[in-house]
Order: C-alpha cells, then structure tokens, then sequence
C-alpha cells in the first residue's frame, strides 16, 4: 500500500522580521502565541491548524515579488465585517472590500511581508 497524505496539518509563513510579523497577528488579529516554539518561528494556538511564522527556508527570496503569489491562504472569524473595520480603521491596506462569499462574509488584506490574507465567516 501506498503512503497517503492526509491533509494540512500545519502552515507558516516565511518573514524577514519574525517579532515584527508575530506582533501584527497578535495586535490585529488576536492570535495567541503557543507556549513553546522552535528558535526560527512563533507558532500560534490556532484551531483546527497550527500556524506560524517562521525565518525564510535556504533559497526562499522574499524580494521577489509578493510574497505567496498563487497561495490563497484563509482564516476564520467570527465577526469578519467586525475585523476588517478595526483592520482598515489601523492602516492596514485592505486588498479586497468585504463581501458575501460561500463562507459567509469575506476580505481580503496585506500582511506581513506583503502576503495577502482573507478573511472569512459571521
């Protein structure tokens, strides 16, 4: 039998600045750090994925372009309408305006490192 892969178990994203992107989770977004973590990453307590940033893998450059071009990468709320205004009230820019979408409300903004990030959900 064949070795089959189950699913995503874990994302990070690759930063320049790992204290820097860790505190615009923690400050815009109000992820919880986990309580421990390898030294290259902080790893937050999110549910049901682990996710993470992390120093850049040997070969990763990230002055290339965006960072993720092509990766949608989601995250779940329960007030997205809610988030996006403290979000956009704080500077953040906002890549695309909330709207209803298959999972409820939904935007899209800029993150750390120039990564675009939606939003989902209430």
């Amino acid at each position: 039998m064949t070795a089959a892969v189950t699913g995503p178990d874990f994302l990070a994203l690759q930063v320049r600045d790992i204290e820097a992107a860790a505190a615009f989770f923690e400050e815009h977004l109000g992820l919880v750090r986990a309580p421990a973590a390898p030294p290259h990453a902080v790893v937050f307590t999110t549910r049901p994925i682990p996710f993470a940033v992390r120093e850049p893998l040997p070969g990763t450059d990230l002055d290339s372009g965006r960072p993720g071009l092509g990766v949608a990468l989601w995250f779940a709320a329960d007030d997205a309408q809610g988030l996006h205004d403290r979000l956009a009230a704080a500077g953040v820019p906002i890549l695309v305006p909330p709207q209803d979408g298959p999972f409820g409300r939904m935007f899209t903004f800029t993150g750390p490192e120039g990564y675009a990030l939606t939003v989902h959900g209430g």
